[in-house]
């Protein structure tokens, strides 16, 4: 019974637990028992809230039988990357800085998520606060790809998008600084959707770089994501970035998540595809070519200002996150030394200590950026650099409705191959990275594997605010293909 509940949807499984089908207590316990056979392996989640869950569902179930109301997600195992507050548990952003770290509330989404009657299971793995594309910088364990164990799952959200892979959850949040949901999304066959940037509420999401930051579900499929984002999306006063709605009105992107977009027209920018393998773009290419039979038309687009995103990701990003990481200085919270002389060296040698690598890296690039006499020469440059970004988007959404290309140059590679160059990672996120620039909304479906069988992803990118669209072009395709529904043998 456990494995058939395993295969269920979120959609279908808080179906059949409002109508008492199943209990919350079957679906949870069956996801446990998934986790405890196989995450030693994986290293999916960084903690696991077995006993709260099974007494959470346990109250779902009993006011299903009193004839009560329940929420969207009644009754649903959810993860939850790591780097957003609970009131539960420990928030460690997978660094030693936190390790032990207790937050006092929630985030808001985290809120949301229980307010709709979710369970919430655990805690995901992720590179070092969400810095990194392979969940290889995590400060905490090591976290593979359900597909491959030799492989990496992506970053920076590889705990979130590993454990819907290999179906320990049914649901997991994420969040996507330059492409952190939609890479292992790609790299492990699963659906993973970046909201435009304030449509989901950042409060209690620990910041990485607060004007790329957003957070984000990732499910079996597009209409899973519909659901999450059904959930998750709306304005939250406590977020000065999350947009009213008035800008962004409510919408039930679940309502017409079957009817096909009429008259669809894809763009596509044909310069983009030369740095992929050739077995990406074949997929991806094979992707456009079946929306094509299906009547959609195909434009093919300038976007000038593209191959300038990983240079202007970097400095803005570091810039942002060498400000926002300052806060962790060995007094406040977190980690302290005990080797230290005097104040000087409680900060140095917390930061020292408790910092992995890839951070360390980043806040010295980005302190360099900021500092006296280069914050013209780099950062303004950068931000300059980002409206012709943003321009270029505007520029293709007058033509058509979505840009398609791939999410990755490659599919998972094998773990430790690529961390002895920094750069050569940083150019992974070259298809990801201007999303985030633009604040546009785009995700990942499943669209083929390559010889190895490891999974591809294509990439669909969206206008300001259109995920509703968006998610109905992402369905229209996984309605004549199978590939989001193929499971990695663990």
């Amino acid at each position: 019974m456990s494995e058939e509940i395993l295969k269920l949807s979120c959609r279908e499984l808080q179906r059949k637990i409002a109508k008492g089908e199943i209990k919350s207590s079957e679906a949870v316990s069956a996801v446990f028992t998934r986790i405890e056979k196989h995450d030693a392996q994986i290293g999916a989640f960084l903690s696991t809230f077995k006993q709260d869950a099974l007494a959470r569902a346990k109250e779902i179930d009993g006011k299903i039988a009193k004839g009560q109301s329940v929420g969207a997600l009644a009754g649903v195992p959810i993860a939850v990357k790591d780097n957003m507050c609970t009131a539960f548990g420990a928030t460690t952003c997978a660094s030693k800085i936190l390790e032990n770290f207790h937050s006092p509330y929630n985030a808001t989404v985290i809120d949301k998520l229980l307010a709709a009657d979710a369970v919430i299971i655990g805690k995901t793995n992720l590179d070092e606060f969400a810095m990194g594309s392979s969940t290889e910088n995590s400060g905490l364990k090591k976290t593979v790809n359900p597909w491959d164990k030799s492989r990496v799952p992506g970053g920076s959200s590889g705990g979130s998008a590993a454990a819907v892979a290999a179906q320990m959850c049914f649901a997991a949040l994420g969040s996507d600084t330059g492409g952190s949901i939609r890479q292992p999304a790609s790299l492990c066959g699963v659906a993973g959707l970046k909201p435009t940037y304030g449509r989901v509420s950042r409060y209690g999401l620990v910041a990485f770089g607060s004007s790329l930051d957003q957070i984000g579900p990732l499910t079996k499929d597009a209409a899973d994501c519909a659901l999450m984002l059904n959930v998750i999306a709306g304005h939250d006063e406590k977020d000065s970035t999350s947009v009213d709605e008035k800008t962004a009105p409510k919408c039930d992107y679940l309502a017409k998540i079957d009817e096909p977009v009429k008259g669809l027209k894809i763009a596509v920018v044909p310069e983009l595809f030369q740095g992929a393998d050739g077995e990406v773009v074949a997929a991806v290419k094979g992707a456009i070519e079946l929306y094509k039979k299906s009547g959609a038309e195909i434009i093919e687009i300038k976007m000038p200002h593209f191959e300038y995103s990983v240079a202007a990701y970097y400095i803005i990003a570091t810039a942002e996150a060498s400000s926002n990481l300052a806060r962790y200085d060995g007094v406040h919270y977190g980690y302290r030394t005990k080797k230290a002389g005097d104040y000087i060296e409680v900060y140095t040698k917390s930061r020292a200590e408790a910092f992995g690598p890839e951070v360390k890296r980043r806040i010295m690039i980005g302190t360099y950026a900021l500092s006296s006499g280069y914050y013209d020469a780099y950062y303004l440059k950068a931000l300059k650099v980002r409206n012709l970004i943003r321009s270029d988007f505007i520029a293709a959404f007058q033509k058509a409705d979505c840009i398609m290309m791939p999410i990755s140059p490659t599919t998972a590679f094998k773990i430790g191959e690529k961390m002895a160059d920094p750069l050569q990672m940083y150019l992974l996120d070259v298809y990801t990275l201007a999303v985030n620039l633009a604040g546009v909304p785009g995700m990942s479906v499943p669209c083929g594997f390559d010889k190895n069988n490891l999974p591809i992803g294509l990439q669909i990118i969206g206008s300001t605010f259109q995920e509703e669209k968006l998610l109905r072009i992402a369905k229209m395709f996984e309605n004549q293909t199978d590939f989001h529904k193929k499971k990695p043998q663990l």
